[in-house]
């Protein structure tokens, strides 16, 4: 019998050297062409002039190897690094990763959060009308705020031998944790490593939109939740559901229930709720700058990382941490982000080997982006929103990274998105939804695929059971989308 080999999806950076190598090709055959742009009076924004795309007269392709500062192929790394500025793509937004990483990993070794959902977690399992809820909306509220994710791991791994004692099953602890996460990253209206990213790179104001936004991440948590208690409700009234997802039966041990139940009965103290209040006011604080003194990247990296310091204060002085572990804490959370930072670093050099993203500078880009305007052209811009939802849904089969898929995509939509007569807030919204919703079930999410094994749920049995509330969601994203066309959102 010959070992069984398993098959693995190519790493990000893999995908992103071919994306690259592609268009270094692409730019010998494809000709390069401009767009004549004009300053609008009224907004003081660069708009380009209907039907003024002509092709260059001289272009040449992009070298193997450039020198003196030019653009070649393998110089791509290094040259999208380095470009932009401290206001956004991509050295700004690659900073911005690094720094917010850091402040996060400040928050999060502290253990307050942790501490703070298991408190929440130990007063209402006993309610149980009121428990799946309240944890589901908990944890949207930290893929909305915070871009909860892989954190959700851990608490599969503490609320599974609880959920199993309640009568629920692996499932229902992966809704409530993952799900929930995922739900509140992709309808949100602040996360810093979704939608402030894709903001910048498009030109907008961090945070506009946000009444819509907070709108729809409202009405999906409020699906999520309906979903997980019916289900919930089925698997309570029916024992068999309980380990179908299995092969076999699951056992729990007995000292991991007593250490599961110990746990939830620790009390919150007084540190954690100093840094979760801490951390409240800091989102406050956030939120009041970006909307009443218009504060950007730079700002809003900062106040990040005054937030972490703060934090990072009070648990030196409760004892909670030492001030080498701070110290460490940040180097952590900003190394776990170092590959988010480096793909968008590395992904503008994709838009720099097809010539730059200036619509009034002869490139590759602004001949795909005037042909593929041409193609959606002809359909309604209602249309044309939704194939730009569709393209960010499978693409995050390929790039399950927000930040990353963000910096690949936004600087070809937000243009595009010129080109098509919407506003490039559809362009955010698509890749938002198109990304964060897909996240439930692609098995390239490296987050899904922990969860799923914590809770001992085959993904193909996963993927079975949730395809249904897939289209579900694809359909209320439709509809947003719909909506916000209709409305002009910008």
């Amino acid at each position: 019998m010959k070992p069984q080999t398993v098959r693995e999806m190519p790493d990000a950076f893999i995908i992103l050297f071919f994306v690259v190598m592609f268009a270094a090709i692409a730019t010998h055959f494809i000709p390069a062409g401009f767009f004549e742009v004009t300053i609008n009076p009224h907004t003081n924004k660069s708009e380009l002039v209907a039907g003024s795309f002509q092709f260059a007269s001289q272009y040449q392709g992009v070298p193997l190897f450039a020198e003196h500062g030019e653009i070649g192929f393998l110089n791509f790394a290094f040259e999208g690094m380095v470009s932009g500025d401290k206001w956004g793509s991509s050295i700004g937004v690659m900073m911005f990763i690094i720094i917010t990483g850091g402040a996060f990993g400040i928050i999060m070794q502290t253990q307050a959060i942790d501490n703070g959902i298991l408190a929440l977690i130990a007063k209402t399992q006993k309610f149980e009308l009121a428990f799946i809820p309240i944890l589901f909306v908990l944890f949207s509220a930290g893929g909305a705020i915070f871009g909860m994710g892989e954190e959700a791991i851990a608490f599969c791994i503490v609320l599974l031998p609880l959920m199993r004692a309640i009568g629920y099953n692996g499932i229902v602890t992966v809704l409530v944790t993952y799900v929930a996460t995922q739900i509140g990253f992709a309808a949100s209206w602040m996360n810093p490593f979704s939608v402030a990213i894709a903001q910048g790179i498009a030109d907008l104001p961090l945070m506009s939109g946000l009444q819509f936004r907070v709108v729809m991440w409202c009405i999906f948590t409020l699906v999520g939740v309906v979903f997980t208690m019916r289900y919930a409700k089925q698997v309570k009234h029916n024992s068999g559901l309980l380990d179908d997802h299995l092969d076999g039966h699951l056992t729990i041990h007995s000292d991991t229930d007593s250490s599961a139940e110990n746990t939830l009965k620790a009390n919150i103290t007084l540190t954690d709720i100093l840094i979760l209040t801490t951390f409240a006011l800091g989102i406050v604080w956030v939120i009041w700058g970006v909307i009443a003194r218009g504060y950007y990247i730079p700002e809003l990296a900062s106040q990040f990382f005054t937030l972490g310091c703060l934090v990072g204060i009070i648990a030196i002085f409760s004892g909670r941490l030492k001030v080498n572990a701070v110290a460490d804490a940040f180097k952590k959370g900003a190394m776990e982000l170092l590959p988010a930072a480096m793909i968008v670093g590395m992904a503008k050099g994709i838009v720099i080997i097809l010539g730059g993203d200036q619509a009034n500078t002869p490139s590759v880009l602004n001949t795909l982006l005037y042909y593929t305007g041409l193609f959606l052209g002809d359909l309604p811009k209602t249309i044309s929103a939704v194939c730009m939802y569709l393209f960010q849904s499978v693409f995050n089969f390929f790039i399950a990274s927000g930040s990353g898929q963000a910096a690949l995509t936004m600087p070809i939509m937000a243009p595009l998105s010129d080109i098509l007569g919407l506003p490039r807030q559809i362009a955010v919204l698509a890749f938002q939804l198109g990304d964060g919703l897909t996240n439930i079930i692609i098995p390239t999410s490296a987050a899904l695929i922990g969860c799923l094994g914590v809770a001992k749920v085959d993904w193909f049995v996963w993927a079975k059971f949730i395809w249904r509330f897939m289209l579900l969601l694809a359909v209320i994203s439709i509809s947003f989308i719909v909506i916000a066309v209709s409305i002009n959102l910008s």
